[in-house]
C-alpha cells in the first residue's frame, strides 16, 4: 500500500463540517479492509492527509451508523469506542505513534517502541505522551464529545487533526523538511462496544485481530 502526503500552500480548514475545498489537493485513502469478526455495518471511511510547514494535517470522513463514545479524558482507552486511528512511523530505526481519537474528539497517544504485548502493561515498550505535548495536537469533530446512548440511525461525521512536527521529533530526532521522506503507517476505524462492531483498516491486517502490526504498515510518502 501507498499513500502520497501532498504539501499545501496553507493549512487547510480544521473546521469539522467545513467543505472539502481547502482539501482538494489531498489524496483520499479509503479504510475498506474490513476484519472478518466484524459485523455486517461496513461504514465509509475516507482519510485525507496534508502537510504544510512543521505540521501534518490529517481529515476523516466517515459515513456511519451505530455510533457511541463514552470515554472523554485524555489518554482513555478510546478504542473502545466507536473510533478513528492512524499509526506513524517516520523512521526504520525508530518505533511508531499510535493516534487513536474516539469521534468525538478524545485521543490516546503513545510512542511505542515494542509492541509486543508484555504482562501488566500494554507493550513491551513504549512511552506514553505527556499532556504538556498531547494538548498542541489540535482535534475538532462534528459529534458530541460523549454520545450515550449509541446513535442508531445512519449519520455522517467529520474529524480533524493538525499534529505538530515538534511532538514527533522529541523521540524520533529531526524531521524537518518532510518533502521527499517516506514514512510507514496504517490508518484504522473501529467501534468494539457498539450494537455492531467493526474493525477495518487501509493497509490489511492479517493473523490475529492486533492493530499493532508494524510489519504490516504501508508506505507514506510526502510530496
Amino acid at each position: 500500500m501507498q499513500y502520497i502526503v501532498r504539501r499545501s500552500n496553507k493549512a487547510p480548514d480544521l473546521s469539522p463540517n467545513a467543505d472539502l475545498s481547502s482539501w482538494n489537493a489531498a489524496e483520499v485513502l479509503h479504510v475498506d479492509q474490513f476484519r472478518p469478526e466484524s459485523s455486517s455495518h461496513h461504514p465509509i471511511t475516507d482519510a485525507r492527509l496534508l502537510h504544510h510547514d512543521k505540521t501534518l494535517f490529517v481529515r476523516f470522513d466517515v459515513q456511519d451508523q451505530f455510533v457511541r463514545c463514552v470515554r472523554d479524558q485524555y489518554q482513555d482507552l478510546v478504542s473502545s469506542d466507536t473510533c478513528v486511528e492512524f499509526f506513524l512511523k517516520p523512521k526504520q530505526s525508530a518505533g511508531y505513534f499510535n493516534f487513536e481519537v474516539n469521534c468525538g474528539g478524545t485521543i490516546l497517544l503513545f510512542y511505542i517502541e515494542d509492541p509486543t504485548r508484555a504482562p501488566n502493561a500494554f507493550f513491551t515498550k513504549f512511552t506514553t505522551i505527556p499532556w504538556e505535548q498531547g494538548q498542541l495536537i489540535r482535534i475538532q469533530s462534528s459529534l458530541p464529545k460523549r454520545i450515550d446512548p449509541e446513535i442508531t440511525t445512519p449519520v455522517k461525521w467529520q474529524l480533524t487533526a493538525s499534529v505538530p512536527l515538534s511532538i514527533l521529533e522529541s523521540y524520533v530526532g529531526p524531521l524537518s523538511p518532510l518533502s521527499g521522506q517516506t514514512w510507514q503507517g496504517n490508518f484504522f476505524k473501529a467501534a468494539p462496544e457498539t450494537s455492531h462492531p467493526h474493525w477495518a483498516s487501509w493497509s490489511p491486517i492479517t493473523g490475529p485481530l492486533r492493530f499493532h502490526q508494524p510489519q504490516l504498515f504501508g508506505d507514506i510518502q510526502f510530496e
